[in-house]
């Protein structure tokens, strides 16, 4: 098949997601994949720096995730989950909750992150009308957040201008501002003197506070202190508010920890997580829950159940892949390895911040990224500039408007890293 005939059978059938169709570049034709690099048509390779789309963690065509998988088809390929088990998906609950922060024994198993997040609003909310306490009935989210795009998950996030279609939609939540790490310094009392006023207006009201731990995704890579955290977690749980943590992007490894939370050592009372989960190559997400949560769902009315669930909760393919991914954890020098990518951005960042164009650097664990100023945010001409500057130098980069930012793969070499930012600081020195 050509280059050609690819694109232009993609261009005729297909709908891109996060793509004005009318405006945008025809789609890179990716035919394979090895390691950190994607293998497009005519052989030229693109260093994958974005884990296409946060997901791939231990690199693409692992010989372990493709072993277990084969193994695995061949064997059962499908059931339904309401009213059957099977062994995979009871190995990888029992290997989340071992690894998990402590007191997190149920899973609830589902398909993405959008659904996790979902899962985990509805159960917040059904648990405390289980418990015959319906003035609970409301929820505490952050500005900037972004839990994903089904209805339930955007109202809990701060989708700005892509949520404007739907806004009538969702449901009415409170907001607060995280203080930014790198912002000044009285951000943080405002912030909790923010927190207390919401909870001493609402704190009987509310039923769950759902955050990014460390790290706001979408919204722009905006990372808060593990201090926020750990007193945002304290206050909340304190006045026995639910505490949800959406580990989304941040779960496995991404912010040099297993989970964001274990940075301020805190126990969220629901906690979601998929991306990484099945090393980035299946679909499969989880939603973990205390057992106080689990046991309010106990009844001999089944009504008062969580009746909820997907076509392919559990599929046993994508438990064989997560599997699988959890054991290279333990086979492989995985922490060294995001060790490694987090010295590179520490060793070439402060040489990027001499540039007038930089505004700000922020560093956690696999997660590098440089904030240029410039007004507009996301929708700023200079992250598609960017964007096309580096596909062509050989770098899948993806900038959220003038944020750009490189999370790769574990596996990926330091020098394919210091690559990629060589020609970022050419691109710099042009003025862009």
């Amino acid at each position: 098949m050509s280059d050609l005939g690819l694109v232009e059978k993609d261009k005729r059938y297909t709908w891109h997601p996060f793509t004005q169709e009318k405006t945008a570049d025809a789609p890179l034709p990716v035919i394979s994949a090895k390691g950190a690099y994607l293998e497009l048509l005519g052989g030229h390779k693109v260093l994958d720096a974005i884990s296409s789309w946060w997901t791939n963690i231990h690199g693409h065509g692992h010989p372990k995730l493709a072993e277990g998988i084969g193994a695995q088809v061949s064997k059962l390929d499908h059931v339904l989950f309401a009213g059957c088990t099977h062994e995979g998906a009871a190995e990888v609950s029992k290997r989340l909750v071992e690894i998990s922060p402590e007191g997190l024994n149920r899973v609830f198993f589902s398909d993405n992150g959008s659904t996790a997040v979902e899962v985990a609003l509805k159960m917040a909310f059904q648990y405390w009308q289980n418990r015959g306490n319906k003035k609970r009935n409301r929820f505490l989210a952050f500005e900037g957040a972004y839990h994903g795009d089904t209805v339930g998950a955007m109202s809990a996030g701060d989708p700005g201008e892509f949520g404007e279609p739907f806004k009538p939609l969702f449901f009415p939540v409170e907001r607060l501002s995280a203080p930014r790490i790198d912002g000044p310094e009285e951000e943080y009392a405002t912030a909790i003197k923010n927190l207390d006023s919401i909870l001493e207006k609402h704190g009987d009201e509310l039923a769950a506070v759902i955050i990014e731990p460390m790290v706001q995704g979408a919204g722009g890579m905006r990372m808060h202190s593990a201090e926020f955290l750990k007193t945002l977690a304290t206050k909340v749980q304190e006045r026995g508010i639910l505490l949800i943590t959406d580990e989304v992007m941040t779960g496995f490894g991404r912010t040099g920890k297993m989970f964001a939370v274990e940075h301020a050592q805190v126990t969220p009372d629901i906690m979601c997580v998929a991306k990484g989960l099945t090393g980035g190559i299946l679909p499969l997400s989880a939603t973990l829950a205390t057992d106080a949560i689990y046991e309010a769902f106990l009844d001999q009315d089944v009504r008062r159940a969580f009746l909820h669930g997907h076509s392919f909760t559990a599929n046993p393919i994508a438990c064989a892949a997560a599997l699988a991914s959890l054991q290279i954890f333990e086979d492989e020098p995985v922490f060294e390895r995001i060790s490694q990518i987090e010295n590179v951005y520490r060793e070439r960042f402060p040489g990027l911040e001499k540039y007038s164009q930089v505004q700000s650097t922020r560093i956690l664990g696999s997660i590098g990224v440089v904030e240029l100023s410039g007004e507009g945010g996301y929708f700023n001409n200079i992250g598609l500039k960017l964007r096309r500057a580096f596909h062509k130098a050989g770098f899948l980069v993806r900038p959220l408007g003038t944020v750009v930012y490189t999370l790769p793969p574990y596996i990926t070499d330091p020098s394919d890293l210091h690559r990629l930012y060589d020609h970022f600081e050419e691109l710099l020195q042009t003025g862009l």
